[in-house]
């Protein structure tokens, strides 16, 4: 990922909370057969090596699974974006030299896969993935919730990975090249739009998030 110094995140803390707070990922592979992609939830456990370990499961009908002990496997997470109007910059009005450009969140772990496909260690997945994302419903439904024998047949339908993170890329390219002034126009701009993307763009640039 292209990382000018003014962009890029080097803070562990950051970049696992970015991965934690992506709900879909995408899970990016290389084989003799090219280049494959799946888009799947994560968990992270973030104190599992040095970087943290990716966990999560594929359907055995996807071919990918075969391919991720193939060699480095590349996991996307993609936070807020917004695009950038000139109108928004101060410099706009001094002088008129501005072009529109794209903020954004995002963070690229790297690792190699390790596959499983024990029972157990799937069910903690699938667990620990539904826990993740039905802990805001005021009834959250569990694994549990189904018949027993419902949920084992359901795991022999998939396939479990863990991506112990070897190095992590981050990048919050939030005008923090432009100056001051632009910077405010920017925030203040997105503030106004209905899109919750540019809305939470505009609440990091006014908290400072642009600071190098």
């Amino acid at each position: 990922m292209y990382t000018p110094s003014h962009f890029k995140d080097e803070d562990l803390a950051s970049l696992q909370q970015q991965i934690e707070s992506t709900r879909l990922a995408t899970l990016v592979s290389f084989d003799e057969t090219g280049l494959q992609a799946s888009h799947v939830p994560l968990l992270l456990s973030p104190h599992e090596g040095p970087n943290g370990t990716l966990y999560g499961h594929l359907a055995k009908a996807n071919p990918q699974w075969k391919a991720l002990g193939a060699g480095e496997t590349l996991v996307i997470f993609q936070g807020p974006d917004a695009y950038i109007s000139p109108s928004f910059y101060a410099a706009k009005a001094e002088h008129g030299k501005v072009v529109p450009t794209w903020n954004y969140l995002a963070v690229h772990a790297y690792g190699r896969a390790e596959v499983f496909t024990d029972p157990k260690r799937l069910l903690q997945v699938v667990s620990g993935l539904t826990d993740k994302h039905e802990s805001t419903r005021a009834t959250p439904w569990a694994v549990s919730d189904a018949p027993d024998d419902y949920i084992q047949k359901m795991l022999n339908g998939i396939v479990g990975f863990a991506i112990p993170i070897e190095r992590l890329a981050g990048k919050r390219k939030l005008n923090q090249n432009r100056s001051a002034e632009d910077i405010a126009g920017v925030s203040k701009g997105l503030a106004t739009s209905q899109d919750q993307n540019d809305q939470q763009i505009a609440r990091l640039m006014s908290q400072g998030e642009t600071r190098v």
